[in-house]
């Protein structure tokens, strides 16, 4: 039996996310055979949003190196230790429009976002620009991303919470959604 149960996390947190105002669509459990990497994915969006027009893309990428060795670690500590790996997975969220007719200018919303992620959730912004055929003229899609490290030794102790992060997704989410409108031409 592993030390941290990281499936038992994962369904922790798409409980906590539905505390939050979030709706679970999908979810995924891959594992590689051939080096026992395993990654946990989850699709959701703020209640409000069903059918469209955000997705949000929640990802763990767990490297069986770094649970073994956080393992080794623990089993060497006596009990009244509290242990101080320094190690963590990533936990990821992605927040995606389809094309959009308008699309902002990247920079502003970038320092827009920041503003509203805050130094809890960093956010980058990425856009793609797309062409179908060669006449069609180029569709954008934006892409904004947040990666969080989730600390093994908090996992471990249970002293992990993650109220802040999800109560920032919402508000990053409600903003995209308010602007989306405009971005997508239906005003």
């Amino acid at each position: 039996m592993a030390i941290i149960d990281i499936p038992g996390f994962v369904a922790d947190i798409k409980d906590h996310a539905i505390d939050h105002q979030f709706h679970i669509h999908d979810e995924r459990h891959f594992i590689e055979t051939y080096s026992m990497r395993q990654a946990w994915e989850v699709d959701l969006h703020p209640e409000q949003a069903c059918g469209g027009p955000l997705d949000l893309h929640l990802s763990i990428d767990l490297d069986p190196r770094i649970v073994h060795s956080f393992e080794d670690q623990i089993l060497e500590l006596p009990e009244e230790i509290s242990p101080t790996t320094g190690l963590s997975i990533p936990l990821v969220f992605t927040w995606v429009l389809p094309p959009l007719s308008d699309p902002p200018d990247l920079l502003v919303l970038a320092t827009d976002l920041a503003g509203v992620g805050g130094a809890d959730l960093p956010l980058k912004v990425a856009a793609i620009d797309s062409t179908v055929e060669v006449t069609d003229a180029s569709e954008r899609t934006l892409s904004i991303t947040a990666a969080i490290d989730l600390d093994l030794d908090d996992l471990f102790m249970r002293r992990t919470s993650l109220c802040e992060i999800f109560d920032r997704c919402y508000e990053v989410s409600a903003f995209l959604l308010d602007r989306a409108p405009v971005w997508l031409g239906d005003l």
